[in-house]
């Protein structure tokens, strides 16, 4: 372990450019496509390990300071992982404490994935401050039990991704800005996903037919019509949107919608006319995460 190491990670958000569904699973899950964009805006979490084997967890946002929440879920999968691992029938007794607090600025149940990357930045930033040495994939695996999403965010890419979530293809997009509101309402996702009217059916596409369909600023949301349709607030900001761009889509199952552009000051120039929660991001393809690991470790 890195002795009482003291590190600041970030932990982005993602945006879904499109989002459609191609069957659904004998378990429920939902098979889907979708491309993941990464950007550049998210919540930050203060690591501080210890030599206790007690996770200890605050949040700015009261409501969320509790045990129960996937980062302290996932760095006591992390642990038992190792345990595991190692073929102990009790807890690893090498000193795999932390002291651990979230500053929230993600929306809550906007689409945008706050939870699982929260999961995420938990599981890398404890591997590199316990010394762990787990493989990106050995995290993702750990990361899809705790959620679909987690792994895109544990891998750290912008992405083509399949399945529940867990097939993702890194994949190289423009690195253009975003303007993202948030409505004042909150989503319910199992409403939507029971939702009979939801397209489960959608012909699937190939990476090669990422280059047709004109990304970014081309494709759906499937889930979008059903959103807007149950939740005016949603179709509001829709409405607002669209006057300055017809790309203007959902992310996720909502209740975030976002619009493109190819430079800095005019989707800033756009926000300043927005009287809605909302953020100014820039899309990447590496995670701001991954970054900040890379700083850490040394070349050969």
């Amino acid at each position: 372990m890195l002795k009482h190491s003291k590190i600041l990670w970030p932990s982005p958000c993602k945006l879904n450019l499109f989002l459609h569904f191609i069957g659904q699973r004998d378990d429920g899950y939902h098979r889907l496509q979708s491309l993941f964009q990464l950007i550049d805006f998210g919540d930050d979490i203060l690591i501080e390990t210890n030599d206790s084997q007690e996770i200890e967890f605050h949040c700015d946002v009261a409501e969320l300071s509790n045990t129960d929440n996937l980062i302290v879920k996932a760095a006591e999968a992390l642990k038992a992982y190792v345990a595991q691992a190692t073929n102990q029938a009790t807890p690893n007794k090498a000193p795999m404490g932390a002291s651990i607090r979230l500053t929230k600025r993600l929306p809550f149940g906007g689409g945008v994935g706050g939870g699982s990357s929260n999961c995420a930045t938990t599981l890398v930033a404890l591997n590199h401050q316990w010394q762990l040495g787990l493989s990106l994939d050995q995290l993702a695996q750990i990361g899809l039990k705790l959620g679909a999403d987690v792994p895109i965010f544990v891998r750290g890419q912008t992405a083509f991704v399949e399945g529940i979530g867990e097939i993702i293809t890194p994949t190289e997009m423009p690195e253009i800005w975003y303007l993202v509101v948030q409505p004042e309402c909150h989503v319910s996702t199992a409403k939507i996903f029971s939702n009979p009217l939801l397209t489960r059916n959608s012909k699937a596409i190939t990476i090669r037919d990422l280059n047709a369909l004109g990304l970014p600023f081309k494709g759906r949301n499937t889930m979008q019509d059903i959103v807007c349709r149950d939740y005016p607030a949603v179709a509001e900001v829709l409405k607002w949107l669209v006057q300055f761009s017809s790309n203007a889509r959902m992310t996720g199952s909502g209740s975030c919608l976002f619009i493109p552009f190819d430079n800095e000051q005019e989707v800033r120039k756009i926000a300043t006319r927005c009287s809605w929660p909302h953020f100014v991001a820039k899309g990447v393809n590496q995670s701001p995460l991954h970054r900040k690991l890379e700083g850490f470790i040394k070349p050969d």
